[in-house]
C-alpha cells in the first residue's frame, strides 16, 4: 500500500518494496580473509538508500554501489545530531540458509527513535524487504565460517540545509553491511568494568532509550576514562544511590542467590533510561519460556525467578558479600552476552564469580539457546529467512 504523505511525520509506509530500484557496482571488491575482519572497517559492495522529503514523502527505494554520502556543511544533521540508527545481522546457516534475528524488533525500535526526533516513520515490514533485496545482492560478503556474519546497520538522518532548529524537512534512510568476526575468536573472556559515577549515560525524561547518533558520542570519554584505568568498559551507575543502568553499550543482568535458595534473574526495568535491547527482550523471553514450561533448557537451573527491576551497587555488594552473587552479564548485538569479572568501585574491586569457560550458570545455557536460534542449529519463528539454501 502507498502513504497519503498528507500529514508530516504521521507517515506508515515509504513506498512498495517492488518499487525498488537496482544499480549494480561495476567494480566488485576483493572480500577479505575473515580472519583478518575488524569490525566496522569492511564494507560490502551495495548499499539502500531512501529519500524524503516532508513535500512528497518518501522516494522510490533504491539499492546503488557503496559510495559517499553529499550533505551541505549547514546540514541540521550535522549540527544538530537528527540521526539515528540500528544494528542486527544477518546469519549464514550451515545448509546455506540466510536468515535475520527478529528484525522486526530493530524497526520497531527505528521507529520510536524517529518519532522521538521528529523524523518521518516508515512501515518496518516494507524496509525488511527492501533490507533483504540488499543483502541478497550481497550475500557473498556474509562469512561461511562459525561464529561469522554480515552486520546491518540501519541509518536515518536529517539532510536539509538551515540552522535553523526545526522538524527536518529533508531526510535520508540509509542502509550499509559489514562482514564481522566473532566478538570472542580465542573463546569467552570475562571483562572487568569501572563504575562511572562522574558522567551519566542517560537521565530521567532524556533519550537513554533510544537509538540516537547522540546518546553515543559523549559516552566516548568515559570509556576511555575506563581503559586508562585497566577496565575493558564502563558501568554506567544512575544517581546517587548508584543505580545499575546498563554496561558500556549493553544492556546488563545480574544473578543473585535469594536468601530462600532460589536464584533471581535481574535485569533494569525499562524506565526511560535503559534502551530496549533485542537480546534483552530475547533473554527475557527464554528465561519466562523455561519458568513457565513452554521451553525449558538444559542447564538451566530448574527454579529461577525473572525480574527486571531497579538494583544498585550497595545489592551487588552485599550479596557478594554474603556469597549469594552468582554472576554478571552484559547482552547486545555484538557478542550476544558478555560476562563481567570485576567491577571497579570507590577504589577497590567487587569480584564476580565465573566458570572455568568464562561463563556462568545462567549466561551459558541462555548463550547457548540464543547463537542455536542465530545460526540455525535451532527452529525458532525468530529466525527471518532471507534467502533459502
Amino acid at each position: 500500500m502507498d502513504s497519503d504523505f498528507k500529514t508530516p511525520f504521521s507517515l506508515q509506509l515509504f513506498t512498495k518494496p517492488s518499487r525498488l530500484t537496482i544499480t549494480k557496482t561495476t567494480s566488485l571488491k576483493e572480500l577479505p580473509p575473515s580472519k583478518n575482519l575488524i569490525f566496522g572497517q569492511t564494507f560490502s559492495d551495495h548499499m539502500l538508500r531512501i529519500p524524503w522529503t516532508d513535500a512528497t514523502g518518501w522516494g522510490v527505494p533504491s539499492i546503488v554501489p557503496f559510495s559517499t554520502i553529499n550533505l551541505p556543511p549547514s546540514s541540521t544533521m550535522l549540527h544538530y545530531a537528527q540521526s539515528l540508527f540500528e544494528g542486527m545481522k544477518a546469519y549464514r546457516h550451515a545448509d546455506g540458509t540466510v536468515t535475520l534475528f527478529r528484525p522486526e524488533m530493530n524497526m520497531k525500535r527505528m521507529n520510536t527513535s524517529a518519532q522521538r526526533l521528529v523524523l518521518p516513520t516508515f512501515n518496518g515490514n516494507a524496509l525488511i524487504e527492501c533490507i533483504k533485496a540488499l543483502i541478497t545482492i550481497d550475500r557473498k560478503w556474509i562469512p561461511k565460517e562459525p561464529g561469522h556474519s554480515l552486520y546491518i546497520r540501519p541509518t536515518l538522518i536529517a539532510t536539509n540545509s538551515t540552522l535553523v532548529i526545526a522538524p527536518p524537512k529533508e531526510a535520508l534512510l540509509f542502509v550499509i553491511a559489514c562482514p564481522v568476526g566473532p566478538y570472542y575468536p580465542q573463546g569467552f573472556k570475562p571483562v572487568p568494568l569501572y563504575g562511572t559515577t562522574e558522567y551519566i549515560r542517560a537521565a530521567p525524561g532524556g533519550i537513554g532509550a533510544h537509538k540516537l547518533a547522540a546518546n553515543y558520542g559523549p559516552c566516548v570519554i568515559a570509556q576511555k576514562s575506563a581503559a586508562n584505568q585497566g577496565y575493558a568498559q564502563n558501568l554506567w551507575l544512575q544517581g546517587p544511590g548508584h543505580w545499575l543502568t546498563e554496561a558500556g553499550t549493553m544492556n546488563l543482568f545480574v544473578v543473585i542467590n535469594g536468601r530462600g535458595g532460589v536464584s533471581e534473574l535481574i535485569t533494569p526495568p525499562l524506565d526511560g533510561m535503559i534502551l530496549p535491547g533485542v537480546t534483552r527482550d530475547s533473554v527475557l523471553a527464554l528465561a519466562r519460556n523455561h519458568v513457565s514450561g513452554v521451553k525449558r533448557l538444559q542447564g538451566l537451573p530448574d527454579t529461577i525467578k525473572v525480574s527486571e527491576r531497579p538494583i544498585n551497587m550497595g545489592e551487588i555488594i552485599q550479596s557478594s558479600k554474603e556469597g549469594r552473587l552468582v554472576e554478571l552479564f552484559g547482552t547486545g548485538t555484538a557478542a550476544v552476552i558478555s560476562p563481567v569479572e570485576r567491577i571497579g568501585y570507590n577504589g577497590g574491586d567487587v569480584m564476580i564469580p565465573t566458570g572455568e569457560d568464562g561463563m556462568g550458570p545462567v549466561s551459558r545455557p541462555l548463550w547457548t539457546e540464543l547463537v542455536g536460534i542465530q545460526t540455525g542449529a535451532i527452529k525458532s519463528d525468530w529466525n527471518y529467512v532471507v534467502a533459502a539454501k
